[in-house]
């Protein structure tokens, strides 16, 4: 055994008995258990939501999930969902969204959205009750119990599903399942007390997803994780920041609470799929987030207000559930017709809402009179230098009278040779005697950040653009230009593969005309005299080229088209007040001069 592998099992050994040590001189601190909180499992952690009992014994929590109970299963069928769900707890727990497909090629899969235990991704929807006052906690149905079909054999738009379950201590559950035409369906929760005694009980829904998705993005522009909406306050946390929650003592293990007055709802969004809880929303509820840190679980639930039902009487509750794509238009229609407070903000429109917004609506609004996302971008793109006009009239005509004092400016140049604060103080001058702002030739671009940082939200987010063509080569939007230059556009018979960390080089049409639309721009005026600043010009263009080539292929058709408005405004704007912007000739001059410096640089100047 050498030194290097004795070291290792020492350091192993001395390791461990440190944290023995740690163990016994700090034990953790006990947890406070509310006695009225719901059982814990084994491993200390309540899957059922809780429930306040005044004297009855909180209910035991199911044993560890392995794999879904061989529970008879009810197809759903509607224009954009396909799957089942299982008597097994009623869950929702086999679901595929009919018209998105994993990815472009042909034969490619369905999208699942929801999976039954056992299975990757495991992730569900269930609707249960908890036992408050007056009934046996193992006399209300969770997340197991294996009900029975009453009516119904298929979940159509056309024909809603009842299960049933007799509790045989005189409670008789029932739950109607309905679905319309999108993705929305519909729990109604009744309990019937045949008993002599009223019972009190809570109505729930939770969703339950084992470990973050495998498809997880985890990128800083997009948000993945929980999204609930609390009387008016939207909650966006990140699969990674909940399972940084505190330990709640009611909760018996990591959670963060909120009792919802009237209006709200809770849920997990992915990139362009999204399952969401949607109580009443005009009565309070409590809504819970959680983390089973031993067993690597997300839950999220929606707590409803305790029903008492006197002998005889029936008690009923709706709850609905959101199950499939953030199609702005449809979230939209549940939001101002179907009464779903605030769903539309369930989009991630970002810190720019205000304009991320009013961006997607144009695009929407666009996009169905054109029939086609690209040329719609590109219609947007006008729409947005007109507004912008004003201000970019300004900033040219400032640009037009800077190109006139020039020759002044070369003068003034020479007078002050390296004396920088005389040049300064001259150049300030000239300025101001000849009503010129240096700084507003910044402006347009000052505009431009937070619009293209809007529409690259827009693009990257909103499902609209996911798989939609322009024309030719270009049929995903929000996918980066598939041509490269290493098989010469598609001319060469093969396909290039994935360059990890080196895809920049692979570079597309589109990030090339991008590169040649901004390097012709800025031929509209001659290159600096200060040679940092003519460097940093100089190679801005292709630098910018190489930074969106690996950007989703709109966004660059919207840059494209930008920079090739802005060029024809410019130009005009620049001839109707006396300037001649003499492109051929700076990008000829800017030849010579390149020359030039090679041909001294040959000679030993």
């Amino acid at each position: 055994m050498n030194d290097q592998n004795k070291n290792l099992i020492l350091a192993t050994v001395l390791s461990f008995l440190v944290i023995m040590a740690w163990s016994v001189l700090f034990p953790p601190e006990d947890i406070p258990v509310d006695p009225a909180t719901q059982a814990a499992t084994e491993t200390g952690e309540a899957l059922l939501p809780t429930a306040e009992q005044a004297a009855e014994p909180a209910a035991t929590a199911p044993a560890p999930e392995t794999v879904a109970i061989d529970a008879p299963r009810i197809p759903i069928e509607t224009p954009e969902l396909s799957g089942s769900l299982s008597l097994q707890g009623g869950r929702i727990d086999d679901l595929a969204l009919k018209p998105y497909r994993v990815s472009l090629e042909e034969g490619s899969e369905t999208v699942h959205l929801l999976r039954p235990v056992g299975a990757p991704d495991a992730y569900f929807a269930t609707f249960g009750w908890t036992a408050t006052d007056g009934i046996d906690a193992a006399a209300v149905p969770g997340p197991d119990t294996i009900w029975s079909l009453e009516s119904g054999d298929t979940l159509t738009p056309d024909s809603p599903v009842t299960l049933a379950w007799d509790n045989g201590a005189g409670q008789i559950f029932r739950t109607e399942i309905s679905v319309d035409d999108k993705f929305m369906f519909t729990f109604d929760q009744s309990v019937q007390n045949t008993g002599p005694a009223p019972v009190s009980a809570r109505p729930y829904g939770l969703l339950r997803r084992h470990g973050t998705p495998s498809d997880l993005k985890n990128f800083f522009i997009l948000h993945e994780g929980l999204v609930r909406m609390s009387d008016g306050e939207l909650e966006e946390t990140k699969y990674n920041k909940i399972t940084d929650y505190a330990v709640d003592p009611r909760e018996r293990t990591q959670a963060e609470r909120v009792e919802v007055g009237n209006a709200g709802w809770i849920g997990y969004t992915d990139h362009y799929w999204m399952t969401t809880l949607i109580p009443d929303q005009t009565t309070p509820f409590r809504s819970t987030s959680k983390y089973f840190d031993s067993r690597d679980l997300f839950q999220a639930e929606a707590v409803m207000q305790p029903e008492t039902i006197a002998p005889g009487e029936t008690a009923t509750v709706t709850t609905r559930l959101f199950a499939g794509a953030k199609e702005w238009e449809t979230i939209r229609n549940y939001e101002e017709q179907g009464g779903v407070s605030g769903f539309l903000d369930s989009i991630d429109w970002g810190w720019f809402f205000f304009l991320t917004k009013p961006i997607f609506w144009l695009l929407h609004t666009l996009n169905a009179y054109i029939g086609n996302m690209g040329w719609s971008i590109i219609a947007l793109t006008f729409i947005l230098k007109a507004l912008v006009l004003p201000l970019a009239y300004k900033s040219y005509v400032s640009m037009a009278r800077m190109k006139e004092l020039q020759p002044e400016m070369e003068k003034l140049k020479e007078r002050a040779g390296d004396d920088r604060q005389a040049m300064q103080q001259g150049m300030m001058k000239l300025y101001k005697d000849n009503k010129v702002n240096p700084a507003s030739g910044c402006l347009p671009i000052l505009l431009q950040i937070p619009i293209f940082f809007s529409l690259y939200k827009v693009i990257f987010v909103t499902i609209e653009l996911r798989h939609a063509p322009w024309f030719g080569w270009i049929r995903d939007l929000s996918a980066p230009d598939p041509s490269s230059i290493f098989n010469l556009f598609g001319i060469l018979p093969y396909t290039i593969p994935n360059l990890g960390p080196f895809e920049i080089i692979s570079l597309g049409i589109l990030p090339i005309l991008l590169g040649i639309s901004m390097w012709l721009q800025q031929k509209l005026n001659p290159a600096p005299t200060d040679p940092t600043q003519k460097m940093i010009f100089a190679w801005m263009p292709w630098i910018f080229m190489f930074m969106l080539g690996s950007f989703a292929s709109g966004l660059v058709i919207y840059w494209i088209a930008n920079n090739i408005i802005t060029f024809s405004q410019q130009y005009a704007i620049m001839r109707s007040h006396g300037a001649k912007p003499d492109v051929f000739g700076n990008i000829k001059s800017g030849i010579q001069r390149k020359k030039q410096a090679e041909s001294d640089k040959k000679q030993g100047k």
